[in-house]
């Protein structure tokens, strides 16, 4: 059988804010069977997840391209490799039989044709719906708020923790796993509507939106009168500052992303390194996909949190492959509220 696969690519090389029209929506033939032989996997793309950190391989040239394998740069007028779950319509590999639900690496695409030694594995649902899988309980949303937050950050109970972007698909799961430990939690924000959400859905003690502040610093001393221990940065810029200097010894930042700095080459955070060194402030960054050995413990702790309401999803659904490039475009907006996914397709 063959069908005609649509996908989504970028036209050229993205070097500052995107922009729909930097996107196209093609299509080309695909027959849904492997070769004989072939140890090949072909995939019906169900849910595909909408990352920031896309904008960096987008670019003509960006460190992670050089340095991060799954971030290597994405070629115009190709599709365009991204996190998400699909089914098995055909497979040549003996460990994925036609029905599996995999998990992984596939593409913005209707279908994908995923190689031997593709960064994919089989799901499980464990009883929770298909989409948790590329948010709350995937790799670069679930893992990567775990991972920062108790590997990186060594939380300990009652302790005080900042965090940006906390409506976002790591930081507003930062903040609950943070609340579920008994931390004192504040977030930043980017609207009345996110402070509102954070306090009274996701239980936070307080929020403030960054675009009422004229003064970070002391936008921070105010709800962190006793210093902050904790930090975990999503947007990094004038607010990594900020959090520093209000930050007490021996404090912990986890650097996670730098939205702010993604699309403005010219914005740069510029701690104190005095504070940093005499208040011995410890600052680490991390990418999940280094972490995958603490998986299985992420998944089981987070599932037994979901499974007694202590935290719970937050996620942002859009429907159609065609809708790909106006949701990215939104990540850099403040459009989104928790985890960015499209629905490529219905589960079944």
């Amino acid at each position: 059988m063959e069908v005609i696969n649509r996908y989504i690519t970028i036209k050229n090389h993205i070097d500052g804010v995107p922009k729909e029209s930097d996107f196209e929506l093609k299509a080309a033939p695909l027959v849904l069977s492997v070769k004989p032989g072939s140890n090949d996997i072909i995939v019906k793309n169900l849910y595909v997840s909408i990352d920031p950190y896309q904008i960096n391989r987008m670019k003509c040239q960006s460190s992670t391209q050089k340095h991060v394998d799954i971030a290597g740069a994405i070629i115009p007028g190709v599709a365009i490799e991204a996190y998400g779950v699909g089914k098995v319509v055909d497979s040549g590999n003996p460990e994925y039989e036609k029905g599996d639900l995999i998990v992984g690496f596939i593409e913005w695409a209707e279908y994908s044709v995923v190689k031997a030694g593709g960064t994919t594995w089989k799901l499980e649902t464990i009883g929770f719906p298909v989409s948790h899988h590329v948010g709350i309980l995937g790799i670069n949303s679930g893992l990567a708020a775990y991972v920062g937050f108790f590997k990186i950050c060594k939380p300990k109970k009652g302790e005080r923790v900042f965090i940006s972007a906390a409506s976002g698909s790591v930081g507003n799961l930062v903040g609950q796993y943070a609340k579920s430990l008994g931390c004192y939690v504040v977030g930043s924000v980017g609207s009345g509507e996110k402070v509102a959400l954070v306090k009274e859905r996701l239980g936070f003690d307080d929020a403030f939106n960054y675009k009422e502040e004229a003064d970070l610093k002391s936008a921070l001393k105010r709800y962190f009168p006793e210093g902050i221990d904790i930090y975990f940065d999503n947007v990094g810029g004038e607010m990594q500052e900020a959090a520093v200097a209000n930050m007490n010894p021996f404090g912990r930042v986890a650097a996670c992303g730098v939205i702010s700095e993604y699309t403005d080459a010219g914005r740069k955070a510029a701690p104190d390194m005095i504070d940093i060194v005499y208040k011995r402030i410890r600052v680490q960054d991390f990418l999940s996909i280094d972490h995958m050995n603490m998986y299985e413990q992420f998944l089981s702790r987070t599932c037994e949190l979901l499974h007694s309401c202590k935290i719970q999803p937050l996620e942002d659904i859009s429907d159609g492959i065609e809708n790909i490039p106006f949701a990215f475009v939104g990540l850099f907006l403040g459009h989104n509220i928790g985890k960015k996914i499209v629905r490529i397709a219905e589960s079944e």
